[in-house]
């Protein structure tokens, strides 16, 4: 799983979620005895590059539940 840090352009996640996806295939290449068929990154904000980047799993709390209120 992968959260980048926050940018008010979510465009500015993108080079986070290539370097992700590129870390789950070389560490696929070195241990091919596990399946790593998941790739969990990207939040309500960003998740349609982090989908367009390869991830199977998406956080989109916010989107569905709103904003968290605070106390």
């Amino acid at each position: 799983m992968i959260i980048p840090p926050f940018y008010e352009d979510p465009e500015k996640s993108r080079p986070y979620f290539k370097k992700m996806a590129m870390l789950q295939k070389e560490l696929q290449k070195q241990f091919p005895q596990f399946f790593l068929k998941e790739l969990s990154m990207g939040m309500t904000r960003d998740f349609k590059i982090a989908i367009e980047e390869g991830a199977t799993q998406v956080r989109i709390g916010e989107g569905i539940f709103g904003k968290r209120q605070t106390r």
